[in-house]
């Protein structure tokens, strides 16, 4: 038998069983348009900054994934690998799609892309996130 400490539920409380688990393949498409606060601050001209459309990305999986979710389950961003390959002015919209590739111990990666209006591939990459219970994530229990 494990000590108390090694035990999985014990040693991870906030990770809870899920009852309706996403499966790999599912998939979401969604477009946004960008607006001035998700441009790039640093350049002169009003071009699509990287951390926005990583943010756009990381948002598409938890939609994705929210409907399999129980009342108190949400998911929380572990890792992200994206490459921003060709610039959007703001103004534009992106159309950003992310399909779940894996579920493994309450844990999800996504491939995920993004795209702009004229057709452009502007990033691709993955992302991962974890399904928590956010009661015992914040520690209410």
């Amino acid at each position: 038998m494990l000590p108390e400490l090694l035990r999985t539920d014990s040693y991870l409380p906030y990770i809870p069983d899920m009852k309706n688990e996403p499966t790999p393949g599912i998939a979401r498409t969604q477009s946004y348009v960008t607006t001035l606060e998700m441009r790039a601050r640093q350049l002169k001209t009003e071009v699509f900054s990287t951390p926005a459309m990583i943010g756009l990305m990381e948002l598409t999986c938890v939609e994705l994934t929210q409907p399999y979710l129980d009342e108190n389950e949400q998911t929380v961003g572990m890792h992200v690998d994206v490459r921003h390959m060709a610039p959007t002015k703001i103004g534009q919209s992106v159309t950003v799609t992310a399909e779940l590739l894996e579920v493994k111990d309450h844990k999800l990666r996504y491939a995920v892309s993004a795209t702009n209006d004229q057709g452009v591939k502007i990033g691709e990459g993955t992302h991962r996130r974890a399904i928590i219970n956010t009661k015992r994530f914040a520690g209410d229990s």
